[in-house]
């Protein structure tokens, strides 16, 4: 063999020793590319399915179970994907509906109130809260008409008939009892009740009298006293006079 054909057939070999090698290399480098991250675990398509399969699953469960994907805080939803929120959603609008309902009780509680309110009873007048005037009248003759106006404010009650005393007389003026209204008479503001007075008969030499200048005015059951000049300086009283009970005018009070 010539020394230039040893050289050709020499050169052919080392050809095909590197071919080889970079064929070697090529099959090591996709062996490496396909089954290796880097870290020694598989990457294979089928791999990364089964791995990351599992890890959606948790956080689907951990929405269900309104529970956040990062350690199983409760956090309505952040690892559930949104799932855990609509819980949420639904705990805050169940929270909203008992709160309704309790206004609604304090609502209905305090319109209870409010119309206890406005069924309050109504008082007895008052004397000092009222203007009381008697005057004279010409029929009938020996008589006198007593008016209460409420200047309270309120609706008031005028109970029964006034309780009179002339002058320093020990005994109230008795009532006729024949004047009984059938209700008891109910003022409103600016609203007034007469009374009348029969002062004597006129016709009983035996009655005894005197004249009287004063007459003090309170109403039953209560010790508010208010006092009134009588009409004229004086008016001629005597052991038959009587007062009527409370009437809504006065014609109803004269006319006995």
């Amino acid at each position: 063999m010539s020394h230039a054909a040893f050289l050709a057939r020499h050169a052919r070999t080392i050809r095909s020793v590197a071919a080889g090698l970079t064929v070697v290399a090529a099959g090591l480098t996709l062996t490496a590319c396909g089954d290796n991250d880097g870290t020694g675990a598989k990457s294979s398509g089928k791999a990364d399915s089964s791995v990351t399969a599992p890890a959606d699953q948790g956080g689907a469960d951990a929405g269900a179970r309104g529970e956040s994907g990062t350690g199983g805080t409760e956090s309505g939803g952040t690892g559930g994907n949104g799932t855990g929120g609509t819980g949420g959603a639904k705990d805050t609008a169940e929270q909203a509906g008992k709160a309704s309902q309790q206004n609604g009780g304090a609502a209905q509680q305090n319109g209870g109130g409010a119309a206890s309110d406005g069924e309050r009873e109504i008082g007895t007048c008052d004397v000092n809260k009222a203007m009381v005037t008697v005057d004279s009248v010409k029929r009938p003759i020996n008589h006198l008409l007593l008016k209460f106006t409420n200047r309270a404010g309120v609706d008031c009650e005028v109970p029964s008939f006034p309780i009179l005393r002339f002058d320093d007389a020990q005994a109230a003026t008795p009532a006729a009892g024949e004047t009984t209204p059938q209700s008891v008479i109910t003022l409103a503001p600016g609203e007034s009740a007469y009374a009348g007075i029969t002062t004597s008969r006129g016709d009983d030499p035996d009655a005894g009298g005197a004249d009287m200048s004063q007459l003090g005015v309170s109403l039953e059951g209560l010790d508010a006293e208010t006092t009134l000049d009588l009409p004229g300086g004086s008016v001629y009283v005597d052991n038959t006079a009587q007062v009527t009970y409370w009437q809504n005018s006065a014609s109803d009070a004269l006319t006995w």
